[in-house]
């Protein structure tokens, strides 16, 4: 099993891409990522802690309507 691990900005975005999301656009205090009809804000932290990224990710998972594993998540790259 892999573990969770600290996830830059840049990785964060480029694997939100890899899952279908568009953007980032910018909005009036935060980016945002679209994915349909919903959006996300991405913060601007040039790395994201792990609870910060198990947090977005679960918005994500309800985004996307389905769990995303670590695995996935690293394979996502």
């Amino acid at each position: 099993m892999i573990t969770w691990r600290p996830c830059k900005r840049r990785e964060f975005i480029r694997k939100l891409r890899n899952l279908g999301f568009h953007g980032p656009y910018s909005g009036a205090r935060h980016e945002f990522m679209i994915f349909e009809t919903h959006r996300l804000a991405v913060p601007s932290n040039t790395e994201y802690s792990i609870p910060q990224l198990k947090m977005m990710l679960a918005e994500v998972e309800g985004i996307l309507g389905r769990k995303i594993s670590s695995e996935e998540w690293d394979a996502s790259s």
